[in-house]
């Protein structure tokens, strides 16, 4: 997992945990409206949604 807190030691890139809150909201938001805006999925959308953009954040700052 990443520690979205924590600094990188190569970049010194700190997360921003306000930003990554603001991106999950708009995924989840995004496959909410996908579905036809139907309620009812909305912690399944937030888990889905947070676990994409982890994946993404750690591609971003991933060390190669």
């Amino acid at each position: 997992m990443i520690d979205f807190n924590s600094e990188q030691e190569s970049n010194k890139v700190v997360f921003d945990e306000g930003k990554f809150r603001k991106m999950v909201t708009e995924r989840a938001y995004s496959k909410f409206k996908k579905r036809g805006g139907i309620g009812g999925h909305d912690m399944e959308d937030w888990l889905e949604a947070e676990s994409e953009i982890k994946k993404q954040c750690f591609y971003w700052f991933h060390d190669e």
